[in-house]
């Protein structure tokens, strides 16, 4: 399981796995748990990739949101895996 620390929004944390390139079991530690609860069961089973274009610059309060938050740490897991 991957942890990312979010910054700016109500949600602190997001906890996700990465399975053969698709997001799984995604989990917003904090925030509004009915809305997150929607986006962590729609974006399951999805190509990483596909995920990051869909939430990638949505903005709620503080310039982001917890789905920008998510695709921000889903681009950093991708980083760190092709190092």
């Amino acid at each position: 399981m991957h942890i990312f620390n979010t910054q700016g929004t109500c949600s602190r944390q997001i906890l996700f796995d990465i399975e053969e390139g698709k997001v799984k079991n995604v989990k917003f530690i904090g925030g509004c748990s009915g809305n997150l609860q929607t986006v962590s069961r729609l974006v399951d089973g999805k190509d990483i990739d596909e995920v990051i274009s869909l939430l990638k610059g949505i903005k709620c309060r503080g310039n982001t949101s917890c789905g920008d938050q998510l695709a921000k740490a889903l681009e950093k897991y991708k980083l760190k895996s092709q190092e």
